[in-house]
């Protein structure tokens, strides 16, 4: 009896369904890093929206909430991979190594100095995010070799 299209198509999707379930192995070093990172960046957010209710600073939105499935995202970004991301993606940011808390706090109070705020030198609004293209002389960055984030996007 000749195999039917239907029959290919199962075949496939079991196939698929396979290679899906095959087993991961996470250490228990990599499970605490990762928990870890995600209750600094918690607390960056909780930290960072108290300072805007007292009137430290002048706005912020934060990205508590999303902290594991940014962690998991960060995993599979690899160097040249770029990302335009939604803002609050600040754990993303802190995993994958594009920005450190010191610099996501230059951020919020708009640190005009790209050595301590290199995504936009204090001229973006918090928890946008973007990789430099140009050095300071103004030639090309090379961008297969390194995490790359284009401008955040707020629709």
């Amino acid at each position: 009896m000749p195999e039917t299209e239907i029959d290919k198509h199962a075949s496939q999707t079991k196939q698929k369904k396979q290679q899906i379930t095959q087993q991961i192995y996470i250490s228990k070093a990599e499970i605490l890093r990762d928990y870890t990172l995600a209750v600094q960046s918690r607390h960056a957010s909780l930290i960072g929206r108290r300072e805007v209710l007292s009137g430290r600073a002048k706005f912020g939105i934060f990205g508590d909430g999303k902290e594991v499935a940014q962690i998991a995202m960060a995993k599979a970004f690899q160097p040249g991979d770029f990302r335009a991301g939604y803002y609050r993606d600040q754990t993303f940011t802190f995993a994958t190594g594009m920005m450190t808390i010191e610099q996501f706090f230059a951020q919020l109070y708009a640190d005009p100095d790209v050595t301590h705020e290199p995504h936009s030198g204090g001229r973006q609004m918090t928890s946008h995010f973007a990789s430099r293209l140009l050095d300071e002389n103004g030639n090309w960055l090379p961008q297969s070799n390194k995490m790359n984030t284009a401008a955040d996007l707020s629709p």
